[in-house]
């Protein structure tokens, strides 16, 4: 199955969960073929948790959720070792991380201790115990929700957790025509706590996704396309609003992300309007304003687009 095909077959079943928001289910497929991790930052009640339990079960992968709140210890994520009396020894009882698709749901709710057990889970792909390592399942992918940073009871991330997501996707209120959907859809007896009922099948497993993701990697990037990239990212360093811009990681991130959405829009070549689109939810996170930049309102993705009309595309 190529890319193109799997990520139409995808959508049509989120779409039995899901309703509209198409902008974002793309996003969420580019991060999951360039194998990623992606934050959802959004109000509660837009779906964000329903999304990410639909993509799980369409790719047939073991999906655990884990609800973060102020009194959650990073044992009750990764696991500890505990004392079994009757074997005299102790054993290790591994927490929720143990999976392959993660749902940290509302990640800002819990203090940075925690919220920093799932950095060496994100990057190296396992976690460390009492001194030993462990590896996670593959394939493995953190998804985050967050809501907006101006409601109480947050912890803000930090920026080292922060460029460990791949992207920062926005999750926006649906259409007018979408909610109605949704309603019509609950009226007539939809609960999202039952995606059985709504006919959701898996089309893909870790085997199938796995060669998707070598697809993408086989994406042709031009050299000029590269140097398109790497401009976009220096730019943000040499702005009077940004105080701190892309790292270089955040390069290999558009490039990635480029590659994945070229794939799903079924090409074997990136072109500059996917490095475009992906810029965005790839640096938003990643920069940081600076304080007279913040007095004036301005945010983060209305630099990065002005910055965007300062360089030429190349042809």
């Amino acid at each position: 199955m190529r890319v193109e095909e799997a990520a139409a077959q995808v959508r049509k079943e989120v779409s039995k969960a899901v309703v509209g928001q198409d902008k974002l289910v793309e996003h969420v497929l580019v991060a999951l073929f360039a194998d990623g991790h992606a934050l959802l930052e959004g109000v509660p009640g837009v779906a964000k948790t329903l999304l990410v339990r639909t993509i799980a079960k369409t790719l047939s992968l073991e999906f655990t959720r884990i609800q973060f709140t102020p009194d959650l210890m990073p044992s009750d994520v990764i696991g500890t070792n505990v004392f079994d009396q009757k074997a005299g020894e102790f054993q290790l009882r591994k927490g929720p991380i143990f999976t392959q698709i993660l749902l940290a749901d509302e990640i800002n709710r819990t203090p940075p201790k925690t919220q920093a057990a799932l950095l060496e889970a994100m990057e190296e792909r396992r976690v460390t115990i009492d001194g030993s390592p462990f590896p996670l399942p593959s394939p493995y992918m953190v998804f985050a929700t967050q809501n907006p940073i101006e409601f109480e009871g947050t912890y803000p991330l930090p920026e080292a957790q922060l460029d460990r997501f791949l992207l920062k996707i926005i999750v926006p209120y649906p259409e007018e025509r979408d909610e109605a959907t949704v309603l019509q859809r609950y009226s007539a007896g939809f609960r999202a706590q039952k995606l059985e009922q709504a006919g959701v099948q898996p089309i893909l497993d870790a085997a199938g996704l796995e060669a998707l993701r070598r697809e993408v990697s086989s994406v042709r990037v031009e050299d000029q396309i590269i140097d398109y990239i790497n401009k976009i990212v220096r730019t943000t360093r040499n702005s009077d609003l940004i105080a701190v811009g892309g790292s270089p990681r955040a390069g290999i991130a558009i490039l990635l992300c480029s590659k994945g959405l070229a794939a799903i829009r079924g090409r074997d070549f990136v072109t500059p309007d996917d490095v475009k689109d992906v810029s965005l939810p790839v640096l938003r996170h990643r920069v940081l304003l600076r304080p007279e930049a913040e007095i004036e309102g301005l945010t983060p993705d209305q630099i990065i687009l002005s910055l965007f009309e300062s360089l030429p595309v190349p042809r």
